[in-house]
């Protein structure tokens, strides 16, 4: 279902608070000087009315292996991430492969605010005002070639300031992949900031994947590399645990995770004794992306 909300951030959150908070993310503010996120536009269309969560609740818990594997790592490790300057290596099947810096990448496209709900593992979830670009934009600058069928993407790697990675067995770099048509869909954005702001380091800085009908892993953080393929790529999660984690991770509550149930959750920030609610069909956003997946056996394909 599309949703519809009139509310800026700064209705939100006072614009003092969120300006002191900026001196908080360091580095981020200084990628950003040059790439200015621009007015307030308002929620776009494809925005949700709910009350987005607090800036803390949003970038105090936080996934990002690099960084640690406790919810609260990333906030205490990513201020040693160094995100200026950046660039995107985009290759495979494409028409104009290249290592594209941000700066560019952000002065030809369009970006806006959209308030999005977000389906964490574990059966949380949060609704984070994000401010971004649509990832079709990116590929559009590259030029998708006709046989391409998947996007694959990769996080940097960078051991001196990413502690997680001497820690955590994982086969690094972190990767994910989308169909194409998913990478293509209005939905999928490329987010540069939230709450008004450049994108905290511990949230993904300076450029994530937010795909709002999937749960929150398939959103691939500090994006150093886009692959345009004709096969299926390999993902991070499906590659530690194929049992727990397919392919396509859509949010879909009568497929339980192994170890936990999806039919209900609990919105972040209210505690363990938050009210549960009914976890929706692909978060929400059935009417708009149901379609993607006509025919598909969802619990086969999960």
């Amino acid at each position: 279902m599309a949703y519809k909300s009139t509310l800026k951030y700064s209705d939100i959150t006072p614009k003092a608070d969120y300006m002191n908070r900026r001196q908080l993310m360091g580095g981020a503010a200084g990628l950003m000087a040059g790439m200015a996120l621009g007015p307030a536009l308002g929620a776009s269309k494809y925005s949700t009315d709910e009350k987005p969560n607090a800036f803390e609740d949003i970038t105090a818990y936080n996934n990002f292996y690099e960084f640690g594997t406790g919810k609260e790592d990333p906030a205490r490790n990513a201020h040693r991430l160094t995100i200026d300057p950046w660039s995107v290596k985009i290759d495979g099947m494409v028409d104009k492969p290249g290592s594209y810096g941000l700066e560019d990448i952000l002065a030809k496209v369009s970006q806006e605010e959209r308030i999005y709900r977000f389906r964490c593992v574990e059966a949380w979830s949060m609704v984070v005002p994000w401010y971004g670009f649509e990832l079709n934009q990116l590929l559009a600058l590259a030029g998708v070639q006709s046989g391409a069928k998947y996007v694959g993407f990769e996080t940097l790697v960078r051991e001196e300031e990413m502690p997680g990675i001497r820690t955590v067995n994982v086969d690094w770099p972190y990767r994910e992949g989308l169909r194409l048509d998913e990478a293509m869909h209005p939905l999928t954005l490329m987010a540069t900031g939230i709450y008004d702001q450049p994108m905290p380091k511990q949230n993904g800085a300076p450029l994530r994947l937010v795909v709002p009908w999937k749960y929150g892993f398939k959103s691939i953080k500090s994006i150093v590399r886009v692959t345009l393929t004709d096969k299926q790529p390999q993902t991070s999660w499906n590659m530690l645990q194929p049992r727990e984690y397919g392919f396509y991770s859509n949010v879909n509550p009568e497929v339980s995770h192994p170890r936990w149930s999806q039919a209900t959750e609990r919105k972040i920030g209210g505690g363990l004794l938050a009210r549960r609610q009914k976890t929706l069909m692909f978060n929400g956003y059935e009417d708009e992306v149901a379609s993607l997946y006509a025919g598909m056996d969802l619990a086969k394909n999960f």
